[in-house]
């Protein structure tokens, strides 16, 4: 772990809450979402057993993590078990990602029929090389009219449930996309669009840009317009709402092992203080259920091993000792780890700027891997490189 990686980032100065009718409630589509809040679709992350708990935080929107169209269509067992949703869980919203007309149709009309959801998002979003480089995720907006194909395609299956995108600002400083891809998934009848305000070239790496977010709102004018980017605390979202004029806002690493930040999120936007951050007991017990729902939604073995990712983000920055982080990194059952929380002091207070310690993805910038010559042109007829439906997953 780097020194950046440890420490808290800068405080900014605390907002006040939302007054009276400040704030709309965020209309996508036919759904009513009150607070504008989203949860951001993550990759191994948002599953329905997190997806459960962070609702009992706090209302809003959450979102699936991504699934791949060709995956569907081909009934991938592992893709149809990551779309699947609690028995209780309204609205039910997934993430589409693909890069062919055709399987964003037939994996949109699988997913209204066999599914029920009540919401589709699309990804244009993933900076990851295993994406880019086939011309998908942040790459594939350069191309505008196969990326306007891919919008309508699934705006034409979904039929009355809202369809939703979301993308970066560019792959680089140099070959900017957002005004582009908002103003075309406005055109074709996308009901809401999300700006993560970075760059792929950016990754998750220094400061979301929301200036981008003002521009895209002074562009799109129909729809909602979210932004995404540096969300950790709930005075986060107030000054993103209210320096951009965004209609809400899309929650990520900002949640990783704080769920409670939906509680916060939901005080702020009804005219409420925050409440104390919790202390280590408190912590324990809200990891103990997130364990325990994975081990239900799975099976045990699988959940705890599942849930082991969730460890460090939990307990970042609370003074658990080395060794107990290792053994909990490798526990192997619910009793086992029960047994480990139990031997720890429930009374340490929540770290000094603990909201604001960097989880999740973080590292330096990186050149974007790109199909050869997918700079050239903008609008020429693309035919989509080798292995760009190949199964992936990313965020």
């Amino acid at each position: 772990m780097t020194d950046l990686e440890s420490r808290p980032l800068p405080s900014p100065e605390p907002e006040p809450p939302a007054t009276a009718g400040e704030f709309s409630a965020l209309q996508i589509g036919d759904l009513d979402i009150w607070p504008p809040v989203v949860l951001a679709p993550m990759a191994g992350v948002t599953n329905a057993p997190f997806r459960t708990l962070c609702r009992r935080y706090g209302a809003g929107l959450y979102v699936n993590q991504m699934i791949t169209a060709r995956a569907l269509v081909e009934r991938h067992r592992k893709s149809l078990e990551m779309a699947a949703f609690a028995a209780d869980e309204s609205p039910r919203s997934i993430q589409l990602y693909g890069t062919d007309p055709y399987s964003i149709g037939e994996a949109t009309r699988m997913l209204v029929a066999e599914q029920a959801v009540d919401h589709i998002d699309m990804n244009f979003g993933c900076p990851m090389k295993k994406v880019t480089r086939h011309g998908g995720g942040a790459a594939l907006p350069w191309k505008r009219e196969h990326y306007r194909r891919i919008v309508r395609a699934a705006v034409d299956a979904a039929g009355d449930v809202p369809v939703t995108v979301k993308f970066r600002v560019g792959i680089d400083d140099q070959s900017i996309t957002f005004l582009d891809a908002g103003l075309i998934a406005e055109a074709e009848g996308v009901k809401a669009v999300a700006l993560h305000a970075r760059t792929a070239n950016q990754l998750y790496s220094g400061h979301a840009d929301w200036r981008r977010i003002s521009e895209l709102k002074e562009a799109v004018t129909s729809i909602p317009v979210l932004g995404n980017g540096d969300i950790w605390e709930a005075d986060d979202a107030m000054r993103m709402m209210r320096t951009t004029g965004a209609d809400g806002v899309t929650v990520g690493r900002g949640c990783l092992g704080r769920p409670w930040l939906f509680r916060d999120l939901a005080a702020m936007f009804n005219g409420e203080s925050v409440g104390p951050r919790p202390d280590l007991g408190e912590v324990l017990d809200g990891m103990v259920e997130h364990a325990e729902l994975l081990c239900a939604w799975m099976d045990e073995t699988r959940g705890i091993r599942d849930f082991r990712k969730h460890t460090g983000w939990y307990l970042k920055g609370f003074p658990t000792g080395n060794e107990v982080r290792r053994r909990l990194n490798r526990v192997e059952s619910l009793e086992e780890m029960r047994e480990l929380v139990a031997s720890l002091d429930r009374t340490i207070p929540f770290p000094e700027g603990g909201m604001r310690m960097v989880r999740g993805h973080s590292g330096s910038p990186k050149d974007v891997h790109l199909p050869e010559g997918w700079l050239d042109e903008r609008d020429d007829e693309v035919a989509m490189p080798r292995g760009a439906e190949a199964l992936v997953s990313g965020g």
